[in-house]
């Protein structure tokens, strides 16, 4: 049975499942690493802990709204998705411009999930957001031409 014209093809089906199970696994991990990084400097906060913390909701977000697929969570996916692109590009060349923003006293560098372009994390956090950008572009397209 074929979608209606008039709704559009679910975020969460066949390729997708994958793209919501990833963006699940980075809330999780961004949720637990800034948890552990706030926790373990309260009260003295450093700005890139808060910045994994926004990470950590925009990972939550993009999961919830990716993994309902309906018009309306694709709309809320696509805004947190281009601000989660926007995000590892600030912080990634913030985080080369200014190194000492991102080094807590007797840390090593590279303090957020989105440091350095994601370098941390292999490179996914940067690689994340264009393919999640991609697969809602292909399903709605999708849906536009059904």
């Amino acid at each position: 049975m074929s979608t209606p014209a008039s709704s559009p093809t679910p975020t969460n089906t066949g390729p997708g499942r994958m793209l919501v199970a990833v963006y699940g696994l980075f809330a999780l991990a961004a949720t637990g690493r800034s948890v552990m990084q706030i926790a373990q400097t309260w009260p003295d906060q450093h700005l890139p802990y808060w910045l994994s913390a926004l990470a950590a909701v925009v990972y939550c977000v993009a999961t919830v709204a990716l993994a309902r697929g309906d018009r309306t969570s694709a709309r809320i996916a696509l805004g947190t998705i281009s601000f989660e692109l926007f995000g590892v590009i600030a912080v990634g060349i913030w985080s080369y411009a200014d190194k000492a923003a991102f080094v807590a006293a007797g840390q090593a560098g590279d303090t957020t999930v989105w440091s350095k372009f994601g370098q941390g994390y292999g490179y996914v956090p940067l690689i994340l957001p264009i393919v999640g950008l991609w697969w809602l572009r292909r399903t709605g397209r999708r849906a536009a031409g059904a």
